[in-house]
């Protein structure tokens, strides 16, 4: 059970609110929004017109259907700021993607949207079950990601003390650590493996460190991840869940008292679950691809932004809002191995579920004549360092025949000496490499 509830009188009015009273906001927020982009963004008002629509045939929540989507694409295409839908010099702050598969997405932020984001993150620190005064160790990246930034505002905004470390050195991290006694971290789930891994190769015992609340994001990880790190450092892994095209950190994150899923804040993003090949919306609680519009973004707004992310919506718990399921993963990031659909977090399952294994991995992906192949790269546990050849063999084996039944793919797995798979040092692990010649 977790160590941390949030108290009813700590929570704000709107999220103890009835669902009629959650759907009037969203409709009037959401009102509003349309109009705001068809005035002053010409992308949304083209758009809007070739679909045949017009923001005064939103009556109820359900005709946002009629309205078209937002792609990356789309932003790409209005790059820099032809996505802006105020003046630029009433842009606060500027983020960016990383651009590593094109240009950059560039998001703009007025001062209430960055008040709003501060509230939002702040609101899911709380949460987590963080508190003011808490002192709270960033180590998302700091920069153009928003992660960083996004972190250390909303703890701010909550009157947490903020240690803002960013990413790598993670000799340093450990050290900080050790000596400011952080009560949260911030960090990828990846890089948090990472941070403990450094832990134990220094004698230390990540379970007697001061850190209580990891609140996890910036990449999908599944329950398996979590028992893995609840396990080896003794904190309670919540899970926080945003992207830079809808706001950053922060748009939906878990109750620490029930662990079911990220809470979506519906009070400022309104998210649909489509059937990411017709774009259909699907039912609550039928998996698809995810989408969001902002309901109260002055500089940056979105309409159905598209995010590739697959889940589903489920009933509230914890909170009046919905929740999403976990992120199983990505429509973009899903690999097609010889007819077969292969998420990379069906491996990692697989990985996490033997006891000698180390949470790191990678998946190569090459072609040989018409054919792809498939390696899983994994590596021991430093405890089980000096296993004889045959142990390993057996572990191959194991995996292999893991993925086969379960996955339904063969794969050579191939498993290293200890620190041998690639770490994050920064941010997101890098799980695939797909070597097969683009098409």
């Amino acid at each position: 059970m977790p160590r941390h509830t949030t108290p009813t009188d700590l929570l704000e009015p709107i999220e103890r609110a009835s669902r009629d009273e959650i759907s009037a906001l969203q409709l009037q927020r959401l009102t509003a929004t349309l109009h705001h982009v068809y005035a002053h963004v010409p992308h949304y008002r083209q758009a809007f017109d070739a679909a045949g629509v017009h923001p005064d045939d939103l009556r109820t929540l359900q005709d946002l259907s009629r309205f078209p989507f937002t792609t990356k694409q789309d932003l790409r295409a209005n790059y820099p700021f032809g996505m802006f839908a105020v003046p630029r010099e009433q842009v606060a702050r500027i983020h960016a993607s990383s651009g590593t598969t094109g240009k950059p997405t560039v998001v703009g932020y007025t001062r209430q949207d960055i008040d709003h984001w501060s509230n939002l993150v702040a609101r899911s620190i709380r949460a987590a079950g963080g508190r003011a005064g808490d002192l709270l160790h960033v180590a998302y990246g700091y920069g153009l990601f928003t992660g960083g930034l996004g972190a250390h505002y909303g703890a701010e905004r909550l009157g947490c003390t903020v240690i803002p470390v960013s990413g790598g050195q993670t000799e340093k991290q450990v050290q900080l650590i050790q000596d400011f006694k952080p009560r949260i971290i911030m960090v990828t789930p990846s890089y948090m493996q990472v941070i403990i891994e450094e832990f134990i190769r220094q004698g230390q015992d990540p379970r007697a460190s001061s850190l209580e609340i990891g609140i996890f994001g910036a990449e999908p990880w599944t329950e398996a991840m979590r028992t893995e790190i609840e396990g080896t450092s003794g904190m309670d892994a919540v899970d926080i869940y945003g992207l830079s095209e809808v706001m950053g950190p922060g748009v939906a994150s878990e109750c620490v008292e029930s662990k079911d899923g990220p809470v979506v804040w519906e009070d400022h993003f309104y998210p649909e679950v489509i059937d990411p090949d017709t774009g259909a919306p699907v039912a609550d609680g039928q998996e698809g691809e995810l989408v969001f519009t902002s309901l109260t973004k002055e500089a940056f707004p979105v309409i159905r932004y598209r995010t590739r992310d697959l889940t589903r919506l489920l009933p509230p718990t914890s909170r009046a809002f919905r929740r999403m399921g976990k992120i199983v993963g990505r429509s973009d990031d899903m690999l097609i191995i010889r007819g077969v659909n292969v998420f990379p977090t069906q491996i990692e399952e697989l990985v996490l579920q033997h006891g000698k294994l180390s949470p790191l991995y990678q998946i190569v992906v090459t072609r040989e004549g018409p054919l792809d192949r498939v390696e899983v790269l994994c590596e021991l546990q430093t405890a089980h360092a000096g296993l004889p050849g045959d142990g390993v063999r057996e572990i191959a084996q194991w995996l292999q025949h893991r993925v086969k039944s379960l996955v339904g793919i063969s794969t050579t797995v191939n498993v290293l000496p200890p620190h041998s798979v690639e770490r994050t040092q920064t941010g997101k692990a890098r799980r695939v490499i797909d070597k097969r010649p683009k098409a």
